[in-house]
């Protein structure tokens, strides 16, 4: 159920590009295609979309965009041309919008768009986390949705390589892990860096420390990082909720400085750092 609760978030800057690849793309979406819905974001990128104002008129100061709900999350309306513009009945202002601009205005706050919601079968929403691929290059980002689990692939020479280099990289607070499979690619190990310091020195210590540690990791697999810091990131999402740390520098400190327990030689260890 669509629900219109009345003014949405402020408006961006206008464009000025005629839409068309939108509204081709749009008729290939369907269920579970993941590669029309990857080619419709692609020219969304490219292109520009109608979107309908519910206050004031474009440029205006006190514009502010249509606002729909649907399961919980937020869509600014749009349509994608100005034929459905007129076929849509909507009678207040409008502005046109590069999709990069409608993007990189709306995903900081958690707002989609909703393409052509008056049209049969109700259209087709891009939520907020895809206006954010949009916005910062879809090639960066893993297509959703996304399956996340804990890694099954058992890599012990990597992760304790790792964990020697974190601790030797003062910038580390703690590291994550997960297994990550795009709707659409292969599937990859990600590291979430939790770090105390996002210093340029800092970032290069620690991409230092990833490139010392990827030789144990065996061909073929696929590596990645994210960072914990980043509130928009859906896999830093799911690891926050879902994760422990494998390395934790105050933990390992605590469990270094304790005294070894029993007789014997050479004393019981669990790790060699």
């Amino acid at each position: 159920m669509v629900d219109r609760r009345g003014a949405g978030p402020r408006v961006s800057a206008s464009g000025t590009a005629a839409a068309g690849q939108v509204e081709h793309m749009l008729r290939q979406v369907t269920p579970g295609r993941y590669d029309a819905y990857e080619a419709l974001l692609q020219a969304l990128a490219d292109d520009s979309v109608w979107m309908l104002l519910w206050h004031g008129s474009a440029g205006s100061p006190d514009a502010q965009y249509g606002n729909m709900e649907i399961e919980g999350l937020g869509y600014a309306p749009c349509v994608t041309s100005a034929q459905e513009l007129a076929v849509s009945g909507w009678t207040r202002a409008h502005e046109l919008v590069t999709g990069r601009d409608i993007a990189r205005a709306l995903y900081p706050d958690r707002w989609g768009i909703w393409l052509n919601p008056h049209a049969p079968g109700g259209g087709v929403g891009i939520p907020w986390l895809d206006l954010r691929r949009i916005a910062t290059g879809l090639d960066r980002m893993p297509a959703g949705p996304l399956r996340l689990s804990e890694p099954a692939i058992e890599l012990p020479q990597f992760y304790a390589l790792l964990t020697q280099n974190a601790h030797r990289t003062p910038a580390v607070r703690s590291l994550r892990r997960a297994w990550v499979q795009p709707a659409l690619g292969v599937p990859y190990l990600t590291i979430g860096l939790d770090l105390y310091d996002t210093s340029p020195a800092a970032v290069d210590s620690v991409r230092t420390m990833m490139r010392q540690s990827i030789s144990a990791v065996p061909d073929g697999l696929p590596v990645s990082t994210v960072a914990m810091s980043d509130e928009y990131d859906p896999v830093t999402m799911w690891l926050r909720a879902n994760s422990r740390p494998f390395y934790a520098r105050e933990a390992h400190g605590a469990a270094a400085a304790a005294p070894a327990t029993g007789y014997g030689y050479p004393p019981p260890a669990s790790r060699a750092y």
